[in-house]
């Protein structure tokens, strides 16, 4: 959770106070379990997501399905019916937004007695998942709270069915009216919160006080008062956190690190180079060089296309610190990663600088004899360039002279991860920090707002390039043949091919997202099933159209030695198609892999696809991507697939993505489905504002770096730093 206004100095203790004496220990609970919320602090950031009506009905026809909705609706009509095959009842409420077939069924089992409250003309707010059942859209065992109909003059009435209803994010267990409840009885508890907004900023922006901010956003009178509290919260957490990331950024600027100089190892490596390091290579390298030579730690993110180079700029930065005698350590996410990164630094330094700097693999996978003589290189300084996974963290392995911290695919890593890693040195290491994942420049400031940023546009010459396609079995269901016909093409050709699943064996990729509650005595189709490495194996060991070829599964749960010896015979051309997991997602460098198949594109982020489309076309053959997906036309999942089907430009890609993103998903741990760490700030749509508060934020440190005379601001940046509190920055 990302540090707020109120994480400032408050005047009312209450703030701090635990929920549990205040809402009741059952609500508590719920309010723990579902979001994290723990004090009235906590409860008083849960904003609204959205506000309704008495007087406006929600458009049923716009409404997600598979989405837990919150809705504003009428009673159509209601009807009681027998089971035909069991004891009981079903009741059916029909609901409805008042336009043409805007229309909702809730259904209830063995509950007739919800008629007496739902009579037709009726308003409330319903909320549940919402599904089809025989082509109707259904809310199943729904929660609703009712308006009460008061009898009141007719303009007491209009502003009744005015007045805005906060929606709050809610579960299927936590309704958002039993939030708003719960946000009543402790909302009286904000009246002393001090805003760490500066007053002369407050008043030169034109922003409402904090304490009114809060009360206007949870329980606004008419639409223009929530609207002026989300401004003034939406720049208050933008000032906290630029201020944070300021603040860290100077913090850098105080420790030292020892100055590496070039000299002949660099120099060596770049004349064996068969190829020109592109414009970009060279500046980029330029850059770090320069950091490098410096007695401040450098901290720069670079950030490039799949295949720019980013691996080889970081490479001649190894070399750079290896100069002096210091180590150079390269994270990676996985085990399979590590060893790909190994075996093609060996390869590109060639054997006379490979026994000088003596690459070393450290996992955790390792035997007992290798894994003591991999940390005895270590310790021992003998190994310069050290490539390992988590496992390079551990208290066992110890450096001789670490001075540079390679962090690939960052995203993987949290804050707590990197620190540990920097402290095995004597001094703060330099970091290097690489993304394959394209970010735009409001992403950049917003979570990288501490380390400089390179970009890697250009990509090498010779790439023949990738051609991409959605396979829509939703359009067309015999396109599957093709696909696999088109795979037997490819190998025809000499080429061979990746075929990616979303699961590992049958056992676990049914849906698990939850399900529509039918009619017990009419089940609906079984659950659909994730494409599977194991069940999707089977299929192409069988095809008749890929007889005699090679096929072997390469996954997560194989050792490492067994995934290692399927990555190097398929890259020797011993294997013709892995079926994989990610686990081949980013780094796998195979140039005579031509093919990518994606089976259930739909359920795979935009940046993963275009990660994993980035493993083929590699090297003088032509790629060619297809993103198998049943997901309907005009379905956000199939924009998702279409998107990256239509370009291979990844910044582009990742302009698309934000857009797509919902909204409270954009800055968390997205790819492995991890809440925003944000509140009310997007950067989709908050660039300018987050810019013009960085811009505050370094006025107030520049002219008070210490904060002396900002005690509010001071406190809120000292907890957005905290350990827990500062692991979303390095989260996507």
């Amino acid at each position: 959770m990302t540090s707020s206004p109120l994480d400032a100095p408050v005047s009312t203790p209450g703030l701090g106070t635990k929920l549990a004496g205040l809402v009741g220990g059952k609500t508590a609970a719920s309010l723990q379990k579902a979001f994290g919320l723990v004090t009235v602090a906590d409860l008083l950031e849960h904003y609204p997501r959205r506000y309704a009506r008495r007087g406006e009905l929600t458009a049923i026809s716009d409404i997600p399905v598979d989405e837990n909705v919150t809705i504003v609706a009428e009673v159509l009509d209601v009807r009681e019916r027998p089971m035909r095959q069991r004891r009981g009842s079903i009741l059916e409420v029909r609901i409805t937004d008042g336009r043409s077939g805007g229309i909702l069924t809730l259904t209830f089992f063995n509950q007739a007695w919800r008629a007496r409250d739902l009579k037709p003309g009726v308003r409330g707010i319903f909320a549940g998942k919402v599904g089809r059942y025989r082509e109707a859209l259904q809310l199943a065992h729904p929660d609703y709270e009712l308006f009460e109909d008061d009898q009141q003059s007719d303009s007491d009435a209009a502003a009744w069915a005015l007045q805005p209803i906060p929606i709050y994010p809610a579960t299927s267990t936590l309704a958002s009216w039993q939030i708003a409840k719960a946000v009543e009885l402790v909302l009286p508890l904000a009246a002393g919160a001090v805003d760490p907004i500066p007053e002369s900023v407050r008043a030169e922006r034109k922003l409402i006080d904090f304490p009114t901010a809060l009360q206007w956003v949870h329980q606004p009178s008419v639409d223009s008062e929530w609207q002026q509290a989300r401004d003034a919260l939406r720049f208050s957490e933008a000032l906290v956190l630029q201020s944070a990331l300021l603040s860290r950024r100077a913090e850098a600027l105080t420790l030292t690190a020892t100055p590496r100089t070039a000299g002949a190892l660099l120099e060596t490596f770049d004349a064996s180079l068969p190829f020109t390091l592109t414009d970009d290579q060279r500046q980029v390298g330029e850059e770090i060089s320069s950091d490098i030579e410096k007695s401040v730690p450098m901290n720069r993110l670079v950030q490039g296309e799949v295949g720019s180079g980013k691996t080889l700029v970081a490479l001649r930065a190894m070399l750079q610190v290896a100069q002096s005698g210091g180590q150079a350590a390269l994270l990676a996410p996985t085990e399979v990663l590590a060893a790909q990164h190994l075996r093609s630094i060996v390869k590109v330094l060639g054997p006379d600088l490979a026994a000088q700097l003596v690459p070393t693999l450290v996992t955790g996978q390792l035997g007992a004899a290798d894994k003591r003589q991999a940390l005895l290189r270590v310790v021992s300084g003998q190994a310069r360039i050290v490539v390992g996974t988590h496992a390079l963290l551990t208290d066992k392995v110890e450096f001789f002279d670490l001075g540079l911290v390679v962090v690939d695919e960052q995203h993987r890593f949290g804050v707590e991860q990197r620190q540990a890693l920097r402290l095995k040195a004597t001094n703060t290491p330099h970091t290097l920090v690489l993304t394959a994942t394209p970010i735009p420049r409001t992403v950049a400031m917003t979570v990288f707002g501490d380390l400089d940023v390179s970009v890697i546009a250009q990509l090498p010459a010779g790439r023949a390039g990738i051609t991409s396609h959605t396979v829509a079995l939703a359009d067309h269901p015999g396109w599957m043949n093709r696909v696999w016909e088109r795979v037997s093409e490819e190998l025809a050709n000499g080429r061979q091919a990746f075929v990616v699943c979303p699961a590992i064996d049958t056992a676990g990729a049914s849906d698990d997202e939850g399900g529509l509650v039918e009619d017990p005595e009419l089940a609906g189709e079984k659950p659909r099933e994730r494409a599977s490495v194991e069940s999707v194996l089977g299929v192409l060991q069988n095809l008749p159209v890929l007889a005699g070829r090679r096929i072997a599964a390469l996954h997560g749960r194989m050792k490492t030695d067994e995934k290692d010896a399927v990555m190097q015979a398929f890259a020797a051309g011993e294997i013709d198609v892995v079926v994989a997991t990610t686990v081949i997602e980013v780094g796998v460098d195979v140039p005579n892999a031509s093919t990518m198949v994606v089976m259930d594109a739909d359920r795979f982020g935009v940046s993963q696809l275009h990660q994993l489309r980035g493993r083929v076309g590699r090297g003088g053959h032509a790629g060619l991507a297809l993103f198998v997906t049943d997901a309907p036309a005009q379905s956000l999942a199939r924009e998702r697939v279409d998107a990256v089907a239509s370009t291979t430009d990844g910044f582009e890609l990742a302009r698309i993505d934000l857009e797509l993103r919902a909204e409270g998903d954009v800055l968390g741990a997205i790819q492995s489905g991890g809440r925003s760490s944000l509140k009310l700030l997007r950067v989709v749509r908050d660039g300018d504002l987050i810019a013009q508060a960085r811009e505050a934020a370094s006025e107030i440190l520049d002219t008070d770096p210490k904060l002396a005379a900002h005690s509010a601001l001071r406190e809120a940046i000292a907890r957005r730093l905290s350990a827990t509190e500062a692991e979303f920055l390095d989260k996507n």
